[in-house]
């Protein structure tokens, strides 16, 4: 147990360290041949130190004020995500990002954090109640759930459409969870999620034909080794190889000889398992555990309907992206493209978890809780 006082300092020290192993990760991975790629390292170093001023910030200031622009700020979100469609630069098949003021943004990024502060708005002034019993109305029905469905639901579609599938998932996911933290009963919270089941199948058709090879590599491995499954493969070669304590750092093989792609972003972790062994993916792990740890302590005992359900939030987008990551590099989950927070490569995603992070620090105060 960790006592509400030293909830600061943990959160604090955990993502100092998350951050340095990130670092020292993107050093080998941008490491060939004795130079180091200053566009990845070097830009993710500066990241850093400004990620880490944003959280000093937010941790200090009135968390009340996300609240007053939470509307806006989904609003904004939701402009940019039109905007990369109609403006956006492609790369790997894919338009996710823009430039504004000569740098590179990601609204889908953005767009994580303002579902969090518009559904944690919306829900703290309703507390959904919705049942199966006749006592439920259209009305309510309409406020409680479809409305802020269709709304979410706004989000995920364009996020789709760039195509996205991985961010796309992730975002209903905090709709999910927020909707069950707002209160609502949990036969009907069943009854959803198997509606939503149901209609899964009917995604196989919108998807692009490298989002299905994925799933089918995933299904077979045998499927496509030098195409669709080639990077899984290379992952989990490196991952393996790396063993109980690693080969050390720049030593990875699969890593230095440069057999593992994407290894700065998407599949950093493969770095990781591959230098530091199991011991030192193990010890990422345990860093991001006690975040998620700490943040629904925070939630569990804040008096405030926004704070509580924004915390919520927060680690729950954490553990999803984690879960997701590791089990995607590892083999387990299908490649959907999903970053590992504070760690993989991108500004929009450092700077958007920096941002969280600043939040849980500022309900943390003891004024908030207990």
């Amino acid at each position: 147990m960790i006592p509400a006082s030293r909830i600061p300092r943990v959160i604090w020290a955990h993502a100092v360290l998350i951050i340095l192993i990130g670092l020292l990760a993107l050093y080998s991975a941008s490491f060939n041949n004795n130079v180091v790629d200053s566009s990845v390292f070097y830009d993710q170093l500066y990241c850093a130190g400004l990620g880490i001023l944003l959280m000093l910030l937010l941790a200090r200031g009135d968390y009340r004020k996300f609240f007053d622009v939470a509307y806006i700020v989904y609003g904004i979100s939701l402009v940019f995500l039109i905007l990369v469609l109609v403006m956006g630069r492609q790369a790997l098949g894919a338009t996710r990002w823009f430039s504004v003021a000569g740098v590179s943004f990601q609204p889908s990024e953005f767009s994580k954090l303002a579902v969090i502060f518009f559904l944690g708005r919306y829900f703290s002034q309703r507390r959904p109640r919705l049942s199966f019993d006749f006592s439920t109305s259209l009305r309510e029905l309409w406020g409680d759930l479809i409305l802020p469905l269709i709304l979410i639901g706004l989000s995920v579609a364009l996020i789709f459409k760039q195509p996205d599938l991985g961010t796309a998932i992730l975002v209903m996911g905090i709709f999910l969870v927020m909707l069950y933290a707002s209160g609502i009963g949990l036969k009907f919270y069943l009854g959803l999620l198997g509606v939503l089941a149901l209609t899964l199948p009917l995604a196989w058709h919108f998807l692009k034909t490298y989002q299905k090879d994925r799933l089918l590599v995933f299904l077979d491995p045998s499927r496509d080794p030098l195409g669709a499954g080639y990077t899984i493969t290379q992952s989990k070669i490196a991952v393996g190889s790396g063993e109980l304590f690693g080969k050390g750092w720049l030593s990875g093989t699969q890593n230095q000889l440069n057999f593992l792609p994407e290894r700065h972003t998407d599949f950093i972790f493969s770095v990781i398992g591959e230098e530091w062994g199991l011991l030192g993916g193990l010890a990422l792990i345990y860093c991001y555990g006690i975040i998620i740890y700490c943040g629904f302590k925070i939630a569990r005992h804040n008096k405030d309907p926004f704070g509580q359900l924004v915390a919520v939030g927060i680690v729950s987008i954490l553990a999803m992206q984690v879960v997701v990551n590791i089990g995607m590099v590892m083999g387990l989950l299908p490649v959907v493209g999903i970053t590992l927070p504070l760690v993989s490569y991108g500004r929009t995603s450092f700077m958007v978890f920096a941002i969280m992070l600043g939040f849980l620090l500022n309900l943390s105060k003891k004024r908030t809780i207990f």
